[in-house]
């Protein structure tokens, strides 16, 4: 089973992940990440790297990403990219990762794409008023990401929001489950976790415990 978690920036999609993660147990689960995809910068400079439009859809390898989800449905291990979020350069180093009985793609963007989301077993969209969002990405940035208040309030203006309402609200039809008020609610989260249980269970591969 392959679900796909998508959701503005800070919407909390990460977290549902996890809670989802912890019900199924992680040695069944593994994690992909839309931001480890992004294209390699290093052919220009840095304060050009920084005026790149991070939050279109071309600013994203998204061929790389179907060739692992296609590659990991059929039993194979994927080299993922490892980028530098400082820099905005994919390090030369990659992460190889082994197949397991579920796989999580998470990414503001995911649903945006046609060839992503024939992909996808599950389609699960997490809906975030957008004050919660900012001050989430706001402190991400600052205390994860090296940038100052201001590069991410210009950021958030310029293209993170016109972005949203381009391609991730717009994508939101796309999704089979929409979760409101940034993850927390434990009913939707307990469903979601009862399907890929059920998912484990049926294909007889692993014993999960409640």
């Amino acid at each position: 089973m392959i679900i796909g978690i998508c959701g503005g920036t800070g919407s909390g999609k990460t977290t549902v992940t996890k809670k989802v993660v912890e019900r199924v147990g992680a040695e069944n689960v593994l994690l992909i990440e839309q931001d480890s995809y992004y294209v390699d910068l290093v052919e220009i400079s840095l304060e050009e790297r920084r005026r790149v439009n991070f939050d279109h859809p071309d600013s994203v390898d998204f061929d790389s990403i179907a060739e692992h989800l296609t590659a990991l449905r059929n039993g194979d291990p994927v080299e993922i990219p490892i980028y530098n979020f400082a820099t905005h350069t994919r390090e030369k180093e990659y992460l190889l990762v082994k197949p397991k009985p579920i796989t999580i793609l998470e990414g503001i963007l995911i649903f945006s794409q046609p060839m992503i989301v024939e992909l996808l077993d599950v389609k699960i969209f997490i809906d975030t008023p957008a004050d919660i969002r900012l001050m989430r990405r706001i402190r991400r940035d600052l205390e994860e990401r090296g940038r100052s208040l201001e590069q991410t309030l210009a950021q958030y203006e310029n293209t993170i929001r016109p972005m949203h309402k381009k391609f991730v609200e717009s994508s939101k039809d796309e999704a089979d489950i929409i979760i409101p008020d940034g993850g927390d609610s434990e009913i939707v989260l307990e469903q979601i976790s009862g399907l890929v249980r059920g998912k484990l269970f049926d294909d007889e591969k692993i014993h999960v415990t409640a």
